[in-house]
């Protein structure tokens, strides 16, 4: 499994610090993966309790087995539609999980009634893949059909668009702050490699390539990351947001 929590090293402390849950907070924390963002959400809340929800059980399995503490429970659920229950917390969260949804303001209302009058959405987004290296080296590596790249990633990098989702759904006070940090494939390039390969869109374009110009693609990707080895681990340079919203 690819070890997000460790992909996302360098940003998990930006964000942590600008999600301000405090002792007592009731939490949601919406794609949770394999529940970084969920368990450091709960040393902050205290006696509170937080809610890590995501729609790959596999995920949440990984979550659970690292995770001891009876103030987090787990949930399979579409967080689009989910009943959460009207003002049932204090702050939603989300760590690059809420750029998927098919109808984001329906979704993102939902996440309003979810929350108490006065409530915090906090939420950390891609800004445009042409301000993430990631993002540009890996499908320029490969080549292949630009149609098989995955945009939805990005689909909150536009804060004009963002703030209009957010405004449309209910939230007021909606702000960007920028976060540029390096993302972490892996120790070194072998393991990076392994990592790439189970993202979707590095199989999504290798897919649709002639056998002969993916076995050149796989080299090239190689020798790629093997440029962007910086001593202490094979690094990328990396733009999000982080919006907050009321």
């Amino acid at each position: 499994m690819f070890d997000y929590d460790g992909e996302m090293r360098f940003l998990q402390g930006r964000f942590r610090g600008a999600w301000g849950v405090r002792d007592g907070d009731r939490v949601l924390d919406v794609g949770c993966g394999g529940g970084q963002t969920t368990r450091e959400a709960a040393a902050d809340a205290g006696r509170g309790h937080v809610v890590g929800v995501d729609v790959s059980e596999r995920m949440l399995e990984h979550a659970r087995r690292r995770t001891a503490e009876e103030r987090i429970s787990y949930l399979l659920a579409d967080a689009a539609t989910y009943d959460f229950g009207e003002g049932s917390f204090d702050v939603c969260i989300s760590r690059f999980g809420v750029m998927f949804f098919d109808d984001p303001v329906g979704a993102f209302a939902n996440l309003r009634r979810a929350l108490r009058p006065g409530g915090r959405l906090v939420a950390m987004v891609w800004q445009a893949r042409a301000e993430n290296e990631w993002a540009q080296a890996i499908p320029a590596t490969i080549g292949g059909d630009a149609a098989a790249r995955d945009d939805s990633p990005f689909s909150l990098g536009d804060p004009d668009v963002a703030r209009g989702i957010l405004t449309s759904a209910g939230f007021g006070e909606v702000t960007f702050a920028a976060v540029r940090e390096r993302l972490y494939y892996g120790p070194d390039v072998e393991t990076a490699y392994e990592n790439l390969l189970q993202l979707r869109e590095p199989l999504a374009l290798l897919a649709g390539l002639s056998p002969a110009d993916a076995e050149r693609a796989r080299a090239d990707l190689r020798a790629m990351l093997a440029a962007h080895d910086r001593g202490d681990g094979i690094l990328f340079d990396s733009a999000a947001w982080i919006i907050t919203a009321k």
